[in-house]
């Protein structure tokens, strides 16, 4: 195994760490899978500010691609701080979790332009460091997470649409909050970018993204107030040189209604990087 992969590995089993694969956005849903035998390592960190403080996240995303359209990754989390927020699935969280995802229409309308379709689903599981508030107070327990994107993509422009739910079971009376997601992504990549693989190729995008989730349940009841639906707006850009990709961006809330039990964010931020390993490779 190179240099690279070894430090990869290394710092994912000491702090774990991504949410975001070298593919596309860094926020928002897309339909890129890994090709057939690619391995993807990514390290995410991700922050959320609020009046009442700070959450910031690492996370470590292994993904491999069994065929061109069926791609597998597990991931994993570190909390470095915590906050009593809204619960999200778009920002690195506290679960460990593993992810099946199918590309299955993909149509070449052109050379350089494709239309496709992905859709995905896996497990999620409740790692061992526990959140804050109400929210943390809760018996947490196993879930799973489901959702398809669709979209376009060409040489200098990328538009995907996609929708994800996720459900947990309830434990002791106690049931963590089922939580819907949805984006909205607009990439653009001019003529002046595009570069050989030797040097950085970038693209920049337009990410909207937006969580609604339902209440929480404790010791059997309802919660009041643990509600919440917020809507973010924002720019992030994406670079990619020979095996290695860069992304990074943030966002500011253009709607919040959030339960008196939670905090609104303020801002969000992202930044991911990817190293990307074929099988062929391994011969040299």
């Amino acid at each position: 195994m190179n240099r690279p992969i070894l430090v990869l590995l290394t710092s994912i089993a000491l702090c774990t760490a991504a949410v975001a694969s070298g593919h596309g956005p860094v926020f928002g849903l897309a339909t890129p899978v890994n090709s057939q035998g690619e391995w993807s390592f990514d390290l995410t960190f991700a922050g959320r500010n609020s009046v009442s403080g700070n959450q910031l996240t690492s996370r470590g995303l292994i993904g491999y691609g069994f065929t061109p359209h069926l791609m597998m990754s597990v991931s994993a989390p570190a909390v470095l701080s915590n906050a009593s927020l809204p619960p999200t699935r778009l920002q690195a969280g506290d679960d460990f979790e593993t992810n099946v995802a199918w590309r299955f229409h993909h149509n070449a309308s052109k050379v350089g332009t494709r239309f496709e379709s992905t859709a995905f689903g896996g497990l999620v599981v409740p790692g061992p460091q526990t959140g804050s508030g109400v929210l943390g107070s809760l018996t947490r327990a196993p879930g799973f997470t489901g959702g398809v994107v669709t979209g376009m993509a060409s040489r200098s422009n990328y538009v995907w649409v996609g929708g994800v739910y996720t459900g947990f079971v309830e434990r002791s009376g106690d049931k963590r909050p089922d939580v819907f997601t949805y984006s909205l992504v607009y990439g653009y990549r001019p003529v002046s970018w595009r570069k050989e693989p030797q040097f950085w190729d970038w693209r920049i995008f337009a990410e909207l993204t937006g969580e609604r989730s339902g209440p929480a349940r404790g010791a059997g009841a309802e919660i009041a107030g643990s509600q919440a639906h917020q809507v973010f707006v924002g720019p992030s850009a994406l670079g990619i040189k020979k095996n290695y990709a860069v992304e990074f961006g943030v966002q500011f809330p253009v709607y919040r209604n959030v339960g008196p039990l939670l905090q609104p964010e303020r801002v969000r931020f992202v930044m991911n990087v990817s190293y990307f390993l074929f099988q062929h490779q391994h011969a040299k």
